[in-house]
């Protein structure tokens, strides 16, 4: 399985969405709170080309973007191989 990084907030609805998401498909995953983590959000700003809102996903190498753009990868059957790929 991926290696799984989401940075997120507790209190946004889109990174537990996201976060859900990944649950069901058994995806383990590394959360960065970067309320309880504010110096992380420089991290996550720079590992994602300069995005600011949360969630940012990560799996394996590659940048996945917000909530949006995984629920979009799993409409169309994307998600589950980068899930699978060995991280």
């Amino acid at each position: 399985m991926a290696k799984i990084e989401i940075y997120s907030s507790m209190l946004c609805p889109y990174c537990y969405r996201a976060k859900k998401l990944l649950e069901q498909k058994g995806a383990d995953f590394t959360e960065i709170d970067v309320m309880l983590n504010p110096r992380r959000r420089a991290e996550m700003v720079q590992r994602s080309g300069g995005r600011t809102s949360v969630p940012q996903i990560f799996i394996g190498d590659r940048h996945v973007g917000g909530c949006d753009e995984l629920f979009a990868l799993d409409a169309g059957n994307k998600l589950d191989p980068l899930l699978q790929a060995v991280g």
